[in-house]
């Protein structure tokens, strides 16, 4: 479903600095499974997750999702306004409607109903009638438990709610890949179950899905795969049996004692 084959990242720093977050991914995450990204703050995970939704754009390697495929090219630099420009954009826009991103500070429209937030995307970018983008809205408010707050704003609602609705959002868009950067690093423990009991569902029902989470326990719970990223690259890949056993780099054994220290190996 979403592979990438030597993708690379890059931020200017300034007019003599550049900042490399992504050295050389390789990774792939199957169709109908759960990928969980995990490893140490900075590792590019984040910007992992950005470049396969095209919010930042890879400076190279080949990106396929659900079928389609970009090349990127190193100083590649259509001319604002060619044709080459507006080809490269529509391709762009093309491949994002096939992933739905979900975001770790929700990212909901504040002048709009929960309601109107879950009916944008299929109203104006798929142009599909309101009253079928209104039915589907309802139908996956009932989803996350959220149907009484059809008609609030996202200021009325905790985090919790409000990541809720944007895990419906997400889905209004009907993806055929989910995308979660940290879904519940803002929330305190107790709203971050409301939102990783909706996250399982989606899970048993064999949603294709890359989740990046600093919860290993949950990591470990859900994942099909784990990725493990240290230095903008994928170090270590396999099913949490593998990469929560012995038989792993020390590196990445070392991260996960450190972070669940009493009962990491299965």
């Amino acid at each position: 479903m979403v592979y990438l084959k030597a993708v690379k990242k890059s931020f200017k720093q300034g007019p003599h600095k550049v900042l490399q977050v992504l050295g050389n991914i390789n990774f792939h995450a199957p169709r109908g499974k759960t990928t969980v990204l995990i490893g140490p703050s900075g590792a590019g995970k984040s910007t992992m997750l950005r470049c396969i939704n095209l919010l930042e754009i890879p400076d190279e390697g080949l990106l396929q999702v659900a079928g389609k495929e970009i090349r990127f090219e190193k100083n590649e630099t259509p001319a604002p306004l060619s044709k080459s420009y507006f080809a490269r954009q529509r391709e762009i826009l093309d491949m994002r409607r096939h992933t739905g991103m979900v975001f770790q500070n929700f990212q909901l429209f504040p002048h709009k109903t929960v309601l109107e937030n879950i009916m944008e995307g299929p109203v104006l970018v798929k142009k599909e009638e309101p009253k079928e983008a209104q039915a589907l809205a309802l139908a996956l408010l009932e989803k996350v438990e959220m149907s009484d707050k059809k008609d609030s704003y996202p200021s009325t609602l905790s985090g919790g709610q409000q990541q809720r609705v944007a895990i419906a959002r997400a889905l209004g868009m009907k993806p055929d890949v989910l995308l979660f950067d940290e879904p519940t690093s803002a929330l305190d423990p107790e709203l971050e179950r409301e939102v990783l009991k909706v996250i399982r569902t989606l899970v048993e029902e064999n949603n294709t899905m890359i989740i990046v989470t600093h919860n290993l326990l949950f990591a470990r719970e859900v994942a099909d795969f784990i990725a493990f990223l240290d230095g903008g690259e994928v170090v270590a890949y396999g099913t949490p049996r593998e990469v929560f056993g012995k038989a792993m780099p020390k590196r990445v054994s070392d991260f996960i004692t450190a972070m669940v220290p009493e009962d990491y190996v299965i």
